[in-house]
């Protein structure tokens, strides 16, 4: 079976002047890696951050929406990315950082799609 990794390679890593814009180290925790599986129920290809949403299945049979952020349009499209790369329905598995103090948000760093 193919797949198709999408990485994200230190978009979030570093720290924009902007107003609002966050520092990855004051949302996200390094010390706390996650892998998830699931499939992406929305995008939101806004600034400043690009997100995707997925449901992820526990073990015990119950759903999860994730919300995954990841770098700016710009700066995925610079990576390769188009709005087109991931869309609604796409099994994806995401390994990245959780929040600091929110549930179920986290950074995506690499972005894994299932081949169909």
């Amino acid at each position: 079976m193919r797949t198709k990794a999408l990485v994200v390679f230190g978009l979030m890593l570093v720290a924009s002047p902007a107003p609002a814009h966050h520092n990855f180290f004051a949302e996200f925790d390094a010390d706390k890696p996650i892998i998830l599986t699931g499939s992406v129920t929305k995008l939101e290809w806004t600034n400043p951050h690009t997100w995707f949403y997925i449901d992820v299945k526990s073990e015990a049979g119950t759903v999860t929406n994730w919300g995954m952020e990841m770098g700016s349009p710009n700066a995925l499209m610079r990576a390769g990315w188009t709005r087109k790369s991931m869309n609604i329905g796409d099994v994806v598995t995401v390994e990245g950082f959780l929040a600091r103090d929110k549930p179920n948000i986290a950074n995506a760093r690499v972005v894994t799609l299932a081949a169909t």
